[in-house]
């Protein structure tokens, strides 16, 4: 390569030189526009974590409770059936849940030679009674010879010593009655403690009732006080439904506000629904020292089939006796759930992940319940937001605050 040559490799600086653009800041701009635009709309639409209540039913009766207890519903008239005998079980004609009435045949004993017994004095008294009626022939006849004998010896016919024998004859017959009417009271005796013994062996019902459980099954050894080995003592528990009562412990420092036949409602744990009237029946004159209680028992006046023994019951005693139509229970919702919209009480009710506003009356003065029976869009179970918060408004997107659970693994 020449020198020539090489002078065309120099670099030309007379000539102005091109700078490249530079669009990464517009870009850079363009992006994050784009970014704000995307959050104000995932902001505006991001779900508001609201807490609910739901609507459900509330008793008038609420307002007149005076003071709340616990208790059992318990029969006061209640029997373990058993035998006086002791034999082994031949025949059980009750299953849990039957119905007896009183002298009903409910189980019966292995008793064949009882009944044999039976038979015999049955047959021995029989024998007395034929016995009885062949004396008094016997006495008949004596006293028929003993008239003749007289009118002989006044004729001198016979003897006085004939005479005597025919009277003798009448006193015999006389004391033969007497024996023979003893030995048919003593008949009667021992076919009574036969019958006795038989009956024994029958277990019959004491009263109208209700079969709670069965203790004993056919084949069983039964004894009076189950003292033997593989052996039972009672075969059925039977109770009298009619004399269900609950039986409540009120604390000892609460006694003043309860009486002889106060009214009280009485609700099942079973049946949330189902409220009965009720009336206290008897205070127990005896305080538990060790829970500080006293046993107050409160008697139905209205009854239901579904009610039984050993339920667990609250009772509610009463102010005063409630009237028909305040028995019926309405919608409330708590008074938290209430607010102000545009100077006019609503509820926030959810549908489905949205709220929807629903004019509802303003509460009484002193009441914690809204009174929604009637409302129009508000029904039993519905969900209501709690304490809603000011901002938050018809149709607007919410969300459940749920606490997590701590006993859930990676909680």
């Amino acid at each position: 390569m020449t020198i020539q040559d090489l002078s065309k490799l120099k670099i030309d600086r007379s000539k102005p030189m091109l700078r490249p653009r530079r669009f990464w800041p517009w870009v850079m701009l363009f992006f994050m526009v784009l970014i704000g635009i995307f959050g104000a709309f995932f902001i505006s639409e991001r779900p508001i974590l609201v807490e609910t209540v739901s609507v459900s039913l509330s008793f008038p009766s609420q307002r007149e409770t005076v003071l709340n207890a616990t208790g059992y519903a318990v029969a006061q008239r209640k029997a373990s059936l058993s035998s006086k005998a002791t034999g082994r079980l031949e025949w059980l004609g009750v299953l849990e849940g039957s119905r007896v009435k009183k002298g009903e045949l409910i189980a019966r004993l292995e008793n064949r030679d009882v009944a044999a017994n039976l038979q015999l004095t049955v047959a021995n008294l029989k024998v007395a009674r034929a016995n009885l009626a062949q004396g008094e022939v016997e006495l008949v006849d004596a006293e028929q010879a003993f008239r003749r004998s007289q009118v002989l010896l006044t004729q001198q016919f016979i003897s006085a010593a004939s005479h005597d024998t025919a009277q003798a004859r009448v006193a015999r017959a006389r004391a033969s009655i007497t024996g023979l009417l003893a030995a048919i009271g003593a008949a009667q005796a021992n076919e009574r403690i036969a019958q006795v013994a038989l009956d024994q062996t029958l277990i019959s019902a004491p009263f109208d009732g209700i079969i709670l459980t069965k203790n004993a099954n056919v084949g069983d050894n039964i004894t009076p006080f189950s003292s033997a080995a593989d052996s039972k003592g009672a075969v059925v528990t039977i109770a009298d439904m009619d004399t269900l009562e609950v039986e409540a412990d009120v604390s000892e420092s609460s006694l003043a506000k309860i009486r002889i036949d106060q009214p009280c409602e009485v609700q099942f744990d079973a049946y949330p629904d189902l409220r009965l009237a009720g009336v206290v029946a008897r205070m127990v004159p005896t305080v538990d020292r060790a829970k500080a209680t006293l046993l107050v028992k409160v008697r139905f006046l209205e009854r239901d089939p579904r009610v039984l023994p050993d339920m667990s019951a609250k009772v509610a005693f009463l102010s005063r006796n409630m009237s028909d139509q305040e028995k019926t229970p309405l919608l409330t919702l708590p008074i938290r759930a209430l607010t102000m919209r545009d100077g006019k009480p609503v509820v926030l009710v959810l549908r489905g992940n949205k709220v929807q506003q629903v004019e509802v009356s303003a509460p009484q003065a002193g009441s914690d319940q809204i009174l929604v029976q009637g409302v129009a869009g508000v029904k039993l179970g519905d969900k209501v937001v709690s304490s809603p918060d000011p901002k938050l408004r018809d149709g607007d997107t919410v969300r459940l605050n749920q606490p997590i659970n701590p006993t859930k693994p990676g909680a």
